[in-house]
């Protein structure tokens, strides 16, 4: 039977089968080789099997296919031999043959030979429902699949389906599997997967989450080719493109084989042509370009949307211009440049026919790349780079370096990371090549790398080598050695960089890297707690910075809306963001874009708007993985987006992921953040000592890096309210007493009165201090009202009724609780809402007499141990079940005899009911 993992994303498919063969009839199935069929098919079969019925499977190989009756034999061969005895002379005649895969002796009679089938079933339906399970039925033999579609033409009732399965496309009959099931047919398209269930299931089998999150496109959602295409990932450095598999090769190649010379043909230039239209191919003399294109569609091999095309998944167009000939692709270049439009893209085309170096041809590549450049067309610009430094002549050798250097930049900004990459390691294997074109195709190098920054050692000390003594060169290497500190959790150097940053962008005349390395070291100020952040960011702000796109979430803008969030200026924040927004989107690279969706979703889901955060938190992750970037950071968006909107369950496993994925990348900063956000997952699943542990690790990391700031990663509150829950009061208060003294000497920003208070609220209430409590929570209530910020005013009258409820103060409970519901739903705040309700119905009356529900004023953690010494557990028994210390055990116990009035184990028993407990747990 197949793993959960294996059929993640297909519980709707397996739905619509499972209604179907219900109510009798087949289902026919079809997709591409590797879309997981056979692990629908497996999984079908299985259930089928665990309830009892006769389940009769065939899955034919291509060699099969020219044998006949192999088919039918293989399926009778299964079927019970009671069931064979029962049969007329003739038909067991034909069944001995059929068993052997021999064809009928001469003169049996054709209708006896087709009736075996139909009897057999017919048999065993009558004390069983019978399944047959056919795979691959395109491989399976012309006898046998007339025999079997007989068999069900011949209606043989509810309790005999069938469940078939057949590759897309399929040129002797695209409804083959159809023809082979019962009435009435549904006929399914196995889909691709989406990302986020492709990428689990090969986290699964292992692979690094980087990896697996950028498998998606490649493979088109396709488990099978994405497992191959991942398995073979080399740990070499990210723009160096992995050798295709064989495994995937031959499994593209047959999709492609699939279909006719002529529709290979005209996706031959498609492949080849810069962006392919049905235009483009009817100027290069496809005149049936659009019969072709249709059917490649039909068979799976390209989508179209309006003219473009697209080849699904992407490496099909690698695969067919390198399994095509040398005089094959010389004919469509040449098709290609006598139909372009364009001169520039009618020289591309001339150039690829041949690879002979010419200077003339080289010189007007080399010119046509700096009109495309100027036109911030960065990946055509880098392929004619490119191709110019590739037609260069010995003659050549220093305007060679020139285009290859500009070629590496022009495709890191065009986001074409392979094409980048593959200048600048040339750039550097040149012997000739003056220091300051190897520092900057190192440069390249380590902005390739993305959060990979830490195995990029080599590289940053040759860089500095390089650079000597020049502050233009020195200062871009200095940024980078600031981020690398601040992924890997090192405050201090990062500071030491970022200042030295700012002396040699200073000597350089650099005022764009200078505003940078500020605004680092605002970061570093913030994050240490030191008040002078804000003077270093303004006058990172009154620099005359212009930051490229793809360097936009560096500069002192962006950096200012980040702290705008974090001290509560939503407004501010969201309107600076947008525009950020407009300028990011010309990021080809996708990080700066990325960044600024996942602020744009953070003040979202801060400022009450939880479907317009879920929408920019997947944005980003779908922009994350089209780009290639690590996916850590845009998973802890998620989570944070699906805790206030979405599910809990869901936030948790982005939250999961991004640790696993932080942790791979040795991302110090990220890995705090996702465990923030499981933590919080787990605390309000009820998964208190999970959820405390995530939190107490955050805490220890948090310790180690030197954060000081309890705004940036609001974590206090959150475990200071686990560990009352715990009974561990004092743990919790002095978690909250170091959060003040950090808020303290940072000066009070908007939020933290309303974010500790409500946080000490839980921790009294938890403690048995529900006067106090409700107090604290009422007026954190209101301060977040003033801040416009529903959700958190909303979860601070929820910590109120709780409070309220313990004072047994039922209608105001129940007003507060309220209150906090209808902002909840307002704000479509669902996780957060449905907790509010159960809440809600706790302060319902549990009898007819109307009475109030029986509330004993106890905390969750009092209450959990009154329970426990009512079934006759010891004290120390306690402490083992619930992880606690005896001392804890005995002095909550003390409390508990205080609350009820009682001296002694026996009275509280007796005073304690069942419905006690269950009514206030």
């Amino acid at each position: 039977m197949p793993s959960d993992a294996t059929l993640r994303g297909r519980g709707a498919l397996l739905a619509a089968i499972e209604n179907r063969l219900g109510a009798g009839g087949g289902v026919a199935l079809h997709g591409p080789a590797g879309i997981g069929k056979t692990a629908v098919l497996d999984a079908v079969a299985a259930a089928a099997r665990g309830r009892g019925e006769i389940v009769l499977r065939s899955r034919p190989v291509r060699t099969e296919r020219s044998l006949p009756y192999a088919g039918i034999a293989d399926l009778v061969a299964q079927l019970p031999e009671e069931a064979a005895q029962a049969l007329p002379p003739a038909q067991r005649a034909a069944l001995a043959a059929l068993r052997q895969g021999l064809p009928p002796r001469v003169g049996t009679p054709a209708l006896a030979r087709r009736l075996v089938l139909p009897l057999l079933l017919a048999h065993c339906a009558r004390r069983q429902a019978v399944l047959l399970v056919l795979d691959d039925t395109q491989w399976l033999d012309a006898e046998s699949a007339e025999l079997i579609g007989f068999a069900m033409r011949r209606r043989p009732g509810r309790r005999v389906r069938v469940l078939a399965a057949q590759r897309r496309p399929d040129p002797a009959g695209k409804r083959r599997a159809a023809r082979l099931c019962p009435a009435p047919v549904l006929e399914l398209a196995v889909p691709p997967l989406e990302a986020d269930d492709l990428t689990a299931i090969l986290e699964a089998r292992g692979l690094p989450c980087r990896t697996a999150s950028r498998m998606h496109e490649a493979s088109a959602g396709n488990p099978f080719l994405a497992l191959a295409l991942g398995a073979a990932v080399s740990p070499g450095p990210p723009w160096r493109p992995a050798p295709i598999p064989e495994t995937a090769r031959e499994l593209l190649r047959d999709r492609l084989l699939a279909l006719s010379a002529g529709v290979r043909a005209t996706l031959l230039v498609a492949a080849l042509a810069t962006e392919p239209t049905t235009t483009v191919l009817l100027r290069a003399g496809r005149d049936d370009a659009a019969r072709d294109l249709r059917l490649a569609a039909a068979g799976g091999a390209i989508e179209l949307d309006g003219e473009a095309i697209r080849f699904t998944p992407p490496l099909l167009a690698q695969v067919l211009t390198e399994e095509a000939t040398a005089a094959e692709r010389h004919a469509a270049h040449a098709a290609l440049a006598a139909g372009a439009l364009d001169p520039t893209e009618a020289l591309r085309h001339r150039a690829l026919r041949t690879g002979r170096p010419d200077a003339a041809v080289a010189r007007s590549l080399g010119a046509a790349a700096d009109r495309r450049a100027e036109r911030g067309a960065g990946r055509a610009a880098a392929e004619l780079y490119l191709l110019a430094a590739d037609r260069c002549p010995h003659s050549l050798a220093g305007q060679r370096l020139d285009w290859l250097v500009a070629a590496a930049r022009a495709a890191t900004t065009g986001g074409a990371p392979a094409l980048a990459g593959r200048a600048a390691e040339a750039v550097i294997a040149a012997e000739d090549a003056p220091a300051g074109h190897r520092v900057r195709a190192r440069l390249v190098l380590l902005d390739l790398a993305g959060q990979g920054l830490a195995e990029m050692g080599e590289t940053f000390a040759a860089a500095l080598a390089e650079a000597g003594d020049d502050p233009a060169l020195l200062a871009p290497v200095r940024l980078r050695l600031t981020w690398l500190a601040f992924l890997t959790g090192d405050p201090d150097r990062a500071a030491t960089e970022a200042g030295r940053t700012v002396d040699a962008a200073r000597r350089a005349g650099d005022p764009t890297t200078e505003a940078m390395g500020l605004s680092l070291i605002a970061q570093v100020q913030r994050l240490r707690g030191e008040p002078r952040w804000a003077d270093t960011l303004a006058q990172a702000l009154e620099l005359p910075a212009t930051p490229a796109p793809d360097w936009l979430h560096y500069g002192p803008r962006y950096m200012a809306a980040r702290f705008a969030m974090v001290d509560d200026r939503l407004d501010e924040a969201r309107d600076e963001l947008l525009k950020l927004l407009v300028v990011a989107e010309g990021d080809r690279i996708g990080e700066a874009r990325v960044e600024v969706l996942r602020s744009l979703s953070e003040v979202a889901t801060r400022a009450g708007r939880c479907r317009e955060a879920l929408q920019y938190a997947h944005r980003a992750v779908h922009a994350a993985q089209h780009a290639g970037l690590s996916p850590g950071p845009t998973w802890y968006t998620a989570a944070v987006a699906e805790l206030a909107g979405g599910s809990l369950a869901a936030a948790a496993g982005f939250a999961r992921r991004g640790v696993r994925a932080s942790e791979q990348e040795s991302d110090s900063l990220y890995l705090r953040r996702n465990l923030h956000a499981l933590g919080q997952a787990e605390l309000r699943a009820g998964e208190t000592r999970a959820g405390v542990a995530a939190l107490r690790r955050l805490r220890d990391l948090e310790a180690e890096s030197g954060g000081a700031d309890p705004m940036i990663v609001r974590w206090h509150g959150d475990l200071a309210g686990g560990l009352a829950a715990l009974g561990e009061h004092a743990e919790a208060a002095a978690t909250l007493a170091e959060a003040r003294a950090a808020a303290h000497r940072l000066g009070n920003t908007p939020g933290t009165v309303g974010y500790l208070d409500r946080a000490t609220a839980v921790v009294l209430s938890e403690s048995g201090q529900a006067d106090s409590a409700v107090v604290l929570s009422a007026a954190a209530a209101r301060h977040f009202e003033q801040l416009h910020q529903p959700i958190e005013q909303a979860h601070a009258l929820l910590v109120q009724g709780g409070a309220e409820r313990r004072r047994r103060r039922y209608a105001a409970a129940r007003m507060a609780i309220g209150a906090a519901l209808t902002i909840f739903l307002a704000a479509d705040a669902k996780p957060w809402a449905e907790q509010t309700e159960r809440a809600l119905a706790r302060t319902e009356g549990s009898s007819a007499s109307g009475l109030p529900p029986l509330d004993l004023g106890l905390t969750s953690t009092e209450l959990r141990i009154a329970g426990l010494v009512r079934d006759g557990a010891s004290n120390r028994e306690i402490a083992t079940q619930l992880y606690l210390s005896v001392k804890t055990v005995e002095a909550t116990l003390t409390r508990v005899y205080r609350k009820l009035g009682v001296r002694s184990r026996t009275q509280l028993s007796s005073r304690l009911a069942v419905s006690d407990i269950t009514s206030t747990a």
